[in-house]
């Protein structure tokens, strides 16, 4: 019987500075093949896991397990999170330190998650397209079974309530896996927490929906691992979710009579065998991803906003809703000046948008001003909020970046609307760029944008252009060349590769070899048939269809580009991503 192997214990600094920890198991074999990440259940840690190390039998490979912040060794409340969002951008984090420490590429790493981590993880590969060679998960808890009629209202409401409290769980070991001896550790571990806070509980609800919804979107090979007698999370979303995976290569295999411990049961071998072989399969060919280019033609997001624009009858229900919803929003925007300013020059306008970054309501007396704040409090504009945060964040380490290499920096953005974000970002800057460079199409957007310029003071480095951002030769011909460039909330009010593709041309021509491209993209979104129904765009008074882009998608048009993606944040509601990539030399 082989020797079995020894992990070495390590900790790693997430992307606010709090320390996991982990472990890592370095490779027996003779040359590394890659590496196998695995990602606990809720309540439990990366000892739990330890024993798939050496059942797995893959000696060419490297395996790393962690402790998700609040659980085992790794320190924070027991079973807390500021949010599930955090703990998917842990495992970006941990991705980034794996690879930057061990050498490790991403199409070098196979992902095994089981329960709460594989909805963690399922969540990570949909919201941030990381380019790895597969995943397994085991009984991903897509929907818990709370047993409790009405428990999941009625969390959110005690929440809103009392504010954040813990929820305890009361699974016993014998209903977790049928091997007493994973029984008897289970219940004497004293890392093993039972609390779980009701915010993540309550987010891992809503991220679950999301995904299992847009799995389309997931391009990585994916393998399905079903407990048939689970006493812990329903069966028929793990269904749904693998009937919609958006990946040539999936399997699903159901395990009848396991219990929800599917990688830690008494038969566990038969799981593992599958696991095995699939990552094998995966490492002996290269790395492959399905082609998005034509997904403006075809597929769940061509057909999503297809049916969008499809106007409805008014004389059936939905017709009816809906133009009663349009009918509402004329009356407040008589009351409310947002709405009122959405309708007269579009609610995707350079001029709404600037109004929503300003956030605050205004409207005729208490009741305007109360719609107002209603309507700034849509979880869009909370989204294009935060967009406008995480786009200041990217930007200012970009410059950080640029200023370490170049003596001057050079910004343009190249659908600016007001400018607002950028020139916020940078007025108090301690780097002050050599020149900003905003264009608009719009000639109000222009006109407004210059005297937000005025108003901060910012003349002697900053100017406004009407131009196109989809003319590839003007882009190119701009001077100086930019050593960042920034495309946010463009790309996504129109439907077509190729225009986007021409934009991304002219921005590759334009930046400076080794410089930054900002891009901006929407995977996801909770209100499109509201916006599509109810809202007007900025182009003469037409309904403002959108046409979703996964992160897959905006990456792979970024890539072809002559852009290499570095970092990404998205919001806490999967809704707007903010991308740093970076110019390749060649």
């Amino acid at each position: 019987m082989a020797t079995p192997r020894q992990a070495s214990e390590h900790t790693f600094p997430t992307h606010d500075g709090v320390p996991l920890f982990y472990r890592h198991w370095p490779a027996t074999g003779g040359e590394r093949r890659g590496a196998v990440l695995l990602f606990h259940r809720g309540h439990e840690h990366s000892a739990r896991m330890a024993h798939l190390v050496d059942e797995l039998n893959l000696p060419d490979f490297d395996f790393f397990a962690w402790d998700a912040r609040g659980h085992g060794r790794s320190p924070g409340e027991r079973g807390y999170s500021p949010s599930l969002a955090t703990t998917v951008r842990d495992v970006q984090t941990f991705v980034d330190h794996i690879r930057a420490s061990y050498g490790l590429a991403e199409e070098d790493l196979a992902v095994i998650a089981q329960s709460v981590g594989a909805v963690v993880v399922a969540t990570w590969v949909h919201d941030y397209a990381p380019r790895i060679r597969c995943q397994v998960l085991a009984s991903p808890a897509f929907k818990v079974k709370l047993y409790v009629p009405l428990a999941r209202p009625g969390l959110r409401l005690m929440q809103r309530l009392r504010g954040n409290f813990f929820v305890n769980s009361y699974v016993k070991a014998k209903f977790l896996t049928h091997d007493p001896a994973r029984q008897a550790s289970y219940d004497s571990d004293p890392l093993i927490s039972r609390p779980i806070s009701v915010n993540i509980l309550l987010d891992l609800y809503d991220a679950a929906e999301r995904v299992v919804a847009d799995a389309q979107a997931i391009t990585v090979p994916t393998q399905l691992l079903i407990s048939g007698a689970d006493w812990v999370v329903h069966h028929p979303p793990q269904h749904a979710f693998f009937e919609r995976l958006g990946s040539p290569v999936k399997e699903k295999h159901v395990f009848d009579g396991f219990f929800h411990d599917t990688l830690g049961e008494l038969e566990r071998q038969r799981a593992t065998d599958k696991a095995q072989a699939f990552i094998l399969d995966a490492f002996a060919q290269p790395l492959q991803r399905p082609d998005l280019n034509d997904a403006d033609r075809h597929g769940a997001t061509y057909e999503e906003s297809l049916a969008l624009s499809r106007p409805l009858s008014i004389f059936s229900p939905r017709g009816l809703y809906w133009a009663a919803t349009r009918l509402g929003l004329k009356v407040g925007g008589w009351l409310a000046a947002g709405v009122r300013l959405g309708h007269r020059t579009g609610f995707d306008s350079g001029s709404t948008l600037d109004y929503v970054y300003r956030n605050t309501p205004t409207g005729l007396g208490p009741l305007g001003r109360m719609i107002d704040r209603n309507y700034l409090d849509a979880i869009g504009w909370r989204g294009i909020r935060q967009r406008k945060l995480h786009l200041e964040e990217m930007l200012r380490r970009a410059m950080a970046a640029w200023h370490n290499s170049q003596s001057a920096i050079h910004i343009m953005d190249i659908a600016a609307g007001h400018g607002r974000y950028v020139l916020e970002a940078l007025e108090n800057h301690p780097q002050r760029p050599a020149s900003i460079l905003l264009r608009d199409f719009s000639e109000l957007n222009v006109r407004q944008g210059r005297e937000l310029i005025e108003q901060k003071g910012m003349t002697d480095i900053a100017r406004f252009v009407q131009a196109d951002a989809f003319d590839p030769a003007s882009l190119a011909a701009v001077t100086p060349k930019p050593g960042i460039g920034i495309v946010s909330g463009l790309y996504e009010l129109f439907p077509d590769n190729d225009a986007v593709r021409r934009s991304l041309a002219g921005l590759a021509a334009a930046i400076e070899p080794g410089g930054f491209l900002l891009y901006t993209g929407q995977p996801w979104h909770p209100q499109l048939e509201l916006i599509a129904r109810a809202l007007t765009s900025h182009r003469a008074g037409q309904a403002w269809v959108m046409r979703r882009r996964s992160q897959a998608e905006m990456d792979q048009l970024v890539a072809e580009a002559g852009f290499e993606k570095v970092e990404q944040r998205i919001d806490q509601w999967g809704i707007f991503t903010v991308s740093l990539a970076r110019r390749r030399a060649n």
